[in-house]
C-alpha cells in the first residue's frame, strides 16, 4: 500500500502537468504558453512519466518477493528498504529532468514557435529548436535507453522468477492465488508501456501531429485514470 499510495501520488500530479492547462486552452480558445511555463512543463512531466517508471520496477520486484520468499517478505520488504528505493527513484529522476531542462536553456527558439502537440514534449521541442541540438538529442536518447530499457528488464526478470516458481507449485489452486496478486499490476505495465510503445511509433512512423496527440492523450490521461479503478477493484 505504501507503494500504492506513491503511485497515485504520482498518478495525480502527472495528470496535473498537462490537463489543467489544456482544458483551459479549449476554454479560452488560446493556445499559447509562455516560455518558463513550457520548461517547467516538460520538467515536471519527466520527473512524473520516470517515477511512473521506476515505481513499477519497485512493485514487480515486491511481487516477486511476495510469490518467490513469502516466508521472507516481512524482512526483506520492510517499510525502510521500500523508503529508500522510493527515495533513491525520486533522487535519479530529478537530477536526469534538471539536466534537460538544463540544455534545454541554452537552445535558441525563434519568435512565435509552434509545438504541433496539446503539451510540451521534451521531443516535441528539441524539434523546433533554432540552434543545434546534438547534446540534448544524445542525452535524451542515452537516458530514455538506460531508463527504460533497465526498469523493463527487472519487470521481466521478476515475472520470469515468478513464472518459475508458480510452475515448481504442484496446487493449481495455489497457483492462481499466487498469479492473482499479480494481476492488477500485469494490467497497469501493460497500459503503461504500450500506450508509450504506441506513442513511439505513432511518431516514427507518420509525421501527422494529430495521430500523435491522440496517442499521447492515452498515456497521459487515460493510463493515469485507469491505474486506481485496476487496483480499488482488485482491493
Amino acid at each position: 500500500y505504501f507503494l500504492l499510495s506513491n503511485l497515485s501520488l504520482v498518478d495525480i500530479c502527472f495528470t496535473s502537468t498537462t490537463i489543467p492547462k489544456m482544458l483551459m486552452n479549449i476554454q479560452t480558445q488560446s493556445k499559447a504558453i509562455s516560455y518558463n511555463r513550457c520548461l517547467i512543463q516538460v520538467y515536471f512531466l519527466t520527473v512524473f512519466i520516470g517515477m511512473d517508471n521506476f515505481l513499477l520496477t519497485v512493485m514487480a520486484y515486491d511481487r516477486y518477493v511476495a510469490i518467490c520468499h513469502p516466508l521472507h517478505y516481512m524482512v526483506i520488504m520492510n517499510p525502510r528498504l521500500c523508503g529508500l528505493l522510493v527515495l533513491l527513484c525520486w533522487f535519479i529522476i530529478f537530477w536526469v529532468s534538471l539536466v534537460h531542462i538544463l540544455l534545454l536553456r541554452r537552445l535558441t527558439f525563434c519568435v512565435g514557435t509552434e509545438i504541433p502537440h496539446f503539451f510540451c514534449e521534451l521531443a516535441q521541442i528539441l524539434k523546433v529548436a533554432c540552434s543545434d541540438t546534438l547534446t540534448s538529442n544524445i542525452f535524451m536518447y542515452v537516458t530514455t535507453a538506460l531508463l527504460g530499457v533497465i526498469p523493463v528488464t527487472g519487470i521481466l526478470y521478476s515475472y520470469s522468477q515468478i513464472a518459475s516458481s508458480l510452475m515448481r507449485m504442484s496446487s493449481a489452486v495455489g497457483k492462481y492465488k499466487a498469479f492473482s496478486t499479480c494481476g492488477s499490476h500485469l494490467t497497469v505495465v501493460s497500459l503503461f508501456y504500450g500506450t508509450g510503445l504506441g506513442v513511439y511509433l505513432s511518431s516514427a512512423l507518420t509525421h501527422s501531429s494529430l495521430q500523435s496527440s491522440v496517442a499521447s492523450v492515452m498515456y497521459t490521461v487515460v493510463t493515469p485514470m485507469l491505474n486506481p479503478m485496476i487496483y480499488s477493484l482488485r482491493n
